[in-house]
């Protein structure tokens, strides 16, 4: 399950620098979470730190990226395995 950010965003600029797999960026008007790169920190922290940090509540479950435990973990394998 990636994770987005809704329009209550307020970029704050506390979420990006909190991301391990650099997934938030500055879209066009608020930050935003590539679900490609999002791995709700598994294999990183035991909870998201992005919503951890985020002053205004406003970053919630992408309800287009649904993904199980064991697909997360499977992602943040990909994205740190060295070549």
């Amino acid at each position: 399950m990636a994770l987005f950010i809704t329009e209550e965003c307020i970029n704050c600029d506390v979420c990006e620098p909190q991301c391990p797999n650099t997934a938030i960026y500055m879209g066009e008007e608020i930050y935003e979470i590539d679900p490609h790169l999002c791995t709700e920190c598994v294999g990183h922290h035991d909870e998201p730190q992005c919503i951890v940090f985020c002053p205004v509540e406003c970053i919630e479950i992408h309800p287009d990226h649904q993904e199980s435990q064991e697909q997360l973990l499977a992602k943040y394998h990909q994205l740190t395995a060295k070549n």
